[in-house]
């Protein structure tokens, strides 16, 4: 397996709308595993194969959560395949979420988000999946399937937090 680059803005592929998977083969499923890897390496929750290159509608998402409260808890890996994800309904209610994203790195901004959402997709063996789903899953996917669409975390938020962000994220470039 390999980990890919990850492309960061202002990169023009990040804009791009991915492609149906035709089909679930080994090719995709080696695509899946190089995603992973990418994912965990740069210690993220949620990959997009937009963000590494591949114009293809497939989201990894493992969100490593915690075996139990205690402060020293290990995470428990989970890991998450979705191939050709489709929102198929949201929530009327809304809540709000600090997010961030591997192609914006160490930049957060609160974005609202439906606190609910069913998903239909195909997992790695090609088999059809529908599901609902809440909380920081909820809100992973839907920030996923944003990125299948060329959509990034910093469009739902203002101009004024937007250029913020941009603009952090420029001064700890130059910084670097």
């Amino acid at each position: 397996m390999a980990v890919l680059e990850i492309l960061e803005v202002p990169h023009p592929g990040l804009r791009a709308v991915a492609n149906p998977v035709a089909q679930v083969d080994d090719a995709v499923r080696a695509i899946v595993a190089d995603m992973f890897d990418t994912m965990y390496d740069a210690r993220g929750i949620g990959l997009a194969a937009t963000q590494v290159a591949i114009e293809q509608r497939i989201v990894v998402i493992d969100l490593q959560e915690p075996e139990s409260d205690a402060p020293d808890a290990k995470a428990v890996r989970a890991p998450h395949v979705f191939i050709n994800p489709e929102i198929v309904s949201v929530s009327d209610e809304w809540s709000s979420y600090n997010e961030g994203c591997l192609s914006i790195p160490e930049q957060y901004a609160e974005v609202e988000r439906p606190t609910r959402c069913r998903i239909k997709w195909l997992d790695a063996d090609g088999k059809p999946h529908e599901e609902d789903f809440d909380g920081l899953m909820s809100t992973a996917i839907q920030h996923e399937i944003d990125h299948l669409n060329g959509v990034l975390f910093i469009d739902h938020i203002s101009r004024l937090k937007r250029d913020m962000v941009l603009k952090k994220l420029a001064k700890a470039r130059k910084a670097a």
